[in-house]
Order: C-alpha cells, then structure tokens, then sequence
C-alpha cells in the first residue's frame, strides 16, 4: 500500500544540503491516505458462537423489543413496515430487522471540500478520526479547565496539521462559553473554515442536524449533498434497549438526506450490558439492527455504521476502564457481526481514564488503538485526544496520539514480498561476518525502510539531558506551539465562506441565548 499524501502549499526548494534541511523543517499540510489493510483481521468467535448470539438478538428483537420513546411518527413507522407496538415498545419480527439491514450499502464515500481528501468508509478501509464530546480541555500550562469555542479552533487546526489523521472530526470538545442552541454552528463553521478535511454533523437536536444539512448545500451545493454523503455522524442509543427522540430525530433528518449516521450501543459493561461478553455482544447486536433497520425504513440505501463504544466498569469505584481484555473481546466480536451484517463498522480509539497523558494513558490507548485496528474497525472516532474516560481533550495527548497513528499506518501495510522486499540481492552483497548499513539495498531504502515517530526523543542520554531532559508530555507541549504557529489555513471561495458567515450569523440571531 502506498501512503502517498495529499499535498496543499508546498513550496518547492533548491538543491543542496540548506534545501534538505529546509524541507524537513518546513510546514507540512499533508494527510495520508486512509489505512488500507494488508493484514487480516483478527478474529475471536467460532461461527457457532456468532449463529447463537445472532439468533439471541433476533430472540431480544422479537419478545424483549426496543423502546422509541417519544417518537409517535417513529412508532407508526415500525408498525407500517410490520412490527408489533405496544405503548413505546416495539418488537420485531425475527427477520425482519436483517431484511431492512440489507439495503444499507457496505462502503461509502464520505465527499470532503478538498476532493483529494475524501475517504472511503467500508471493506478493509480504515478511517481515522479526533476524541468527541469532552465538556473539558486540558493542557500543561493552564491545567483542566471548561472549554471554548478558541480551544474548539485549535484543536480542528491541529487536526488539519496531523498527518496521519483524515477526517476532522465533530465536537472535538464542547465550548462551553457559547449558548448550547447556537454553538453546533460555530463548530461547524470552524469545520468548513479551518480544514478542508471530511467532517461530522450536530445531533443535539433534530433542528441542529437540518442546520448541519443546510450549512453543507451552502459549502458543497444542494445536489451535490442529496446525491452524495458528505458527513458522518454520530448517533448514540441510550442503551439498554431504548433510543430517544432527540437521537432518532437526528438520525432521521441526516438518513433523509444521504448522510452517513454511525448507530452506535454506548456499553459500560456491568452498568448499560451485561457483565458476560456474549451478553453484551447480544445486545450490541440487536440494538444496532434496530438502529440500521430504521434509517433504512427512513431511506432505503442510505449510508449507515454498525457502532459500538465498549469500557468495562470497576466494581469498587464505578468508574469506567479501557484498554481491558474484556472490551478487546467485544470489540473483535462486534466486528465480526458488523462484516456479517455487511455493514461499515466504528469502535476503538485512544481511549483511557487516566487523568494527564502518563504511562497509564499510553498503555490504555494503545491497548485501545491496536485493537481496533486488528479487529477490522472502518472508522475510528477518538483516534486522538481523549482524556479522563472522555471527559477531558487534551492538546498534549492529541498529538502524542495522532502521531501514533502512523505506526498503525504501517503495520496496516502488511509484510513486503517483494524481490526488493524478500532482499536477496542484500544478503549476497553483504555474505558472512558483514553488515547492512553501506549496501546498496539499505541505501535504496532506508528513508522510508522503517517508520520513526516524529515526536519521541531517540537522542543519546547527554543530548537528551543538555536539553532540559524533557519528557513526552513537554515535548508535546512543544509540538502543540509548533503547529499552531506554523497552521495555514486552507483555501476556501470567499463567497462561499460569506455565506456560509451570513448563515451562521442570521440563524444566531434568530433565537434567544439558552445554556441548557
């Protein structure tokens, strides 16, 4: 696979040993291709294990059934299309839900302004995106504190600077100094601005999701949008067993509209599912096929994700875990049933509980972030940032985590086969007693032979300390400066982005300020 990046404003540079220095160090606006997988997935459950929980959640569908609370139109729905309704509970013919399931496509394109930049969601394609929904932010000099709609902005532009992050995200943290109706706008807005890479839609509030709707014809043109997805965004069941109006109605305007949703159980094992692995993979199931059926109901063919967020609880505390054996199970299972259902499938992430970005965040997110690849994940939100069981973004482990990235880039790749893989030529050349560093083979391919963080110090002890013995936390620190000094912010038609200005500001000013 080839990580060959899309490139805006590089400057192209002389000869010479000023210029290669030159263009190590000059502003990099390059994203990676999205992951390709050359390695297979990973996979913990016999087919007979997948045959008894499929046939478990068709018995969960069938007799237990699903609540739509709210949702009298939802409800006509699902009687219409042949389910039984008793009040706000609905249960579903054994079949039923898996026949809807079937018009969902299995990848989709998801358009960015920048057309270099579009990704495909689906098959062995994986899609990297930023942490999602944190109240607070964090960094080393002014601790943890509420965010802002300025904190909101840095974090979209250091997204646009990763390299090997592609999509921009959505509430990459909620700034809180904005009233709650008016703040979607200028997080959109902040979007469509400040990256040109592909981006998430606002589900707080059916209306909000018709403004996400509105806010792309202005940016991509109203045809462009109804007959291509150009978001992907997240709808989250109030598990166990009950999806609430707000989220349906979310789901239900983006669907009407070709844009993606990601239907996504939140799992807290022992709390919101059952403690056992199979138990809750029971459920995960049943609630996503409830989920997908009805945006197909809504629009038959209408791109959709089968999601799953999974943390284990600590009995002693109650607070949430990562990166534990138990969520890695659920994580592999879930995909398994997500490539049995044909459908496009989100998990994983950085995902810790740690208060700063220490060993224990690195060891959880790793954990996190190594399997979601190997269990076959296509999109990946919270791929960077995420803090204190989701609480916290910090700028820090932002980018600690988005570079990381790049190492899942290159495992993806798989084992070189090659004749310049398999290195025969190299082997003769250097014989018995030799070494490898002046042969042709290494000099042909050393620049890109091994992949090097471009974060961690590898220097010698002395070097390291002379220059203030920094650890990872402060070199991030520094990073962090680097990048938003350096941003450049991506070309945009003037006339667009006034009306997409003139949009955000009319609609502000149409409604009274509301904090809740």
């Amino acid at each position: 696979m080839s990580d060959a990046p899309a490139t805006a404003g590089r400057r192209a540079r002389g000869g010479g040993g000023a210029a290669r220095r030159a263009e190590r160090t000059a502003v990099s606006i390059e994203t990676a291709k999205y992951i390709q997988r050359n390695i297979p997935n990973y996979e913990v459950l016999s087919e007979e294990a997948l045959d008894v929980i499929e046939a478990n959640a068709e018995t969960v569908l069938a007799e237990i059934g699903i609540n739509f609370v709210d949702n009298p139109e939802g409800l006509a729905r699902w009687k219409a299309a042949g389910a039984q309704v008793d009040g706000e509970r609905v249960r579903i013919p054994r079949g039923l839900a898996r026949k809807l399931c079937a018009t969902a496509p299995s990848e989709y394109t998801q358009h960015a302004r920048n057309p270099a930049r579009n990704v495909v969601v689906g098959g062995k394609n994986l899609v990297l995106a930023p942490v999602y929904g944190p109240p607070f932010v964090r960094d080393v000099d002014g601790g943890r504190r509420y965010a802002t709609m300025a904190d909101f902005e840095k974090f979209v532009k250091l997204g646009y600077m990763s390299k090997w992050l592609h999509h921009s995200g959505g509430t990459v943290c909620e700034p809180t100094d904005v009233p709650v109706n008016k703040r979607h706008l200028d997080m959109l807005l902040a979007h469509m601005i400040y990256s040109d890479k592909p981006f998430m839609g606002s589900v707080t509030e059916p209306s909000r999701a018709q403004d996400s709707i509105e806010m792309c014809e202005i940016l991509f043109g109203k045809e462009f949008v109804q007959e291509n997805t150009v978001m992907t965004s997240l709808i989250n069941i109030n598990s166990p067993l009950t999806f609430d109006s707000i989220m349906m109605g979310a789901l239900e305007v983006f669907a009407a509209n070709n844009q993606a949703s990601i239907i996504s159980p939140f799992i807290v094992g022992g709390a919101m599912a059952p403690v056992s692995v199979a138990g809750t993979l029971t459920q995960v199931l049943a609630e996503v096929m409830a989920g997908v059926a009805y945006s197909q109901i809504i629009r038959p063919g209408s791109p959709v994700i089968m999601g799953t967020f999974v943390t284990s609880i600590d009995m002693n505390s109650g607070a949430p875990t990562f990166g534990t054996p138990e969520a890695s199970h659920i994580t592999y299972g879930a995909g398994q049933l997500a490539r049995r259902l044909g459908l496009p499938y989100r998990s994983a992430g950085a995902f810790c509980g740690s208060k700063l970005p220490d060993a224990q965040a690195a060891y959880e997110s790793a954990n996190s972030l190594n399997m979601g690849l190997l269990s076959g994940v296509n999109f990946m939100l919270h791929s960077c940032g995420w803090l204190e069981g989701g609480l916290v973004a910090s700028f820090e482990k932002f980018v600690m985590d988005a570079d990381q990235l790049g190492a899942l880039h290159h495992f993806a790749r798989g084992v070189d086969m090659s004749e310049n893989g398999q290195a025969m030529g190299a082997i003769a050349e250097v014989g018995p007693g030799g070494h490898y560093l002046g042969c042709e083979h290494t000099q042909a391919n050393f620049k890109s032979a091994f992949w090097r963080s471009d974060l961690f110090d590898y220097k010698p002890f002395e070097t390291w300390d002379e220059e203030g013995a920094r650890d990872t936390q402060i070199l991030a620190k520094a990073r962090v400066a680097k990048m938003l000094d350096t941003y450049q912010q991506p070309s945009l038609d003037p006339e667009i982005e006034a009306r997409l200005r003139a949009y955000v500001a009319e609609k502000k000013a149409s409604m009274p300020d509301a904090f809740t």
